[in-house]
């Protein structure tokens, strides 16, 4: 799956990629860079969630509808290194995933970020942490740094980290309402949730119905409806005898 590139020893992959973090973010210094034509990238580490992501996910989101910002976000890359070019002031290269391919640029601001890049060639497996942005119309990578992979189980698990963190952003967010004076100041889903844990509807045969729900919290169907699916996507709730009854998970 992972053919191609060079062969390296398999000790201290996970220590050379973990040694960068602090609880899932990335922390060296604050510095901020401007790009040509470009917004700044601020480089503030721990100011926001470092993204595990694949090349596809970055080229198919949307400026704002994805669950992060094209411009700006830290992400966390890792694929083969192609077409690296060395010049005057910084390092280019193009980072290939499986999943698609995307420009990477590493500016030699330090004599660290010239040794780090001396490190790794074209056909070497790379982490690549850095902060996306959108030029022109195309998306590329600013590299804070990039690291050679020495244990193959590092680019497994960054693949199950981007699923997960593709679900989690995907999952719908809970509605509220104010429909009612008992609905107002508080989150719609727990309301829901104590219908289902209600001892004498909690224990029905096939569970609580729509119906009821949206009856006893003076709900809309569909309103009910939405909050019950996102319960159930919590892993809350599951579907008894049809779609429109359910039961609670502790419930049985």
């Amino acid at each position: 799956m992972y053919g191609g590139g060079s062969q390296h020893d398999g000790n201290g992959g996970a220590a050379n990629a973990n040694n960068q973090f602090d609880g899932g973010r990335f922390m060296p210094p604050q510095t901020t860079n401007t790009l040509e034509g470009g917004s700044a990238i601020t480089r503030t580490r721990g100011a926001q969630a470092l993204l595990p992501l694949t090349v596809k996910q970055i080229m198919d989101a949307s400026q704002t509808n994805d669950g992060f910002a094209v411009n700006g976000t830290e992400v966390r890359l890792v694929g083969r290194m192609l077409n690296k070019k060395q010049q005057v002031t910084d390092v280019s290269f193009v980072l290939d995933d499986g999943t698609g391919r995307i420009d990477m640029k590493r500016w030699d601001n330090e004599t660290f970020d010239t040794e780090e890049m001396k490190l790794v060639k074209d056909g070497d497996y790379v982490i690549v942490i850095g902060g996306l942005k959108d030029f022109q119309g195309k998306r590329q990578v600013t590299a804070f740094s990039v690291r050679l992979v020495t244990n193959y189980n590092d680019i497994t698990h960054h693949f199950l980290h981007c699923i997960y963190v593709h679900l989690d952003l995907a999952r719908p967010k809970a509605p509220t309402s104010s429909a009612s004076g008992n609905t107002a100041a508080k989150e719609l889903s727990d309301l829901v949730m104590s219908i289902f844990h209600d001892p004498v509807l909690g224990n029905l045969e096939h569970g609580v119905s729509l119906d009821q729900v949206a009856s006893r919290l003076k709900l809309s169907l569909g309103q009910a409806r939405l909050t019950v699916l996102y319960l159930v996507d919590l892993g809350n709730l599951y579907a008894t005898i049809d779609d429109d009854h359910y039961k609670s998970t502790l419930n049985g």
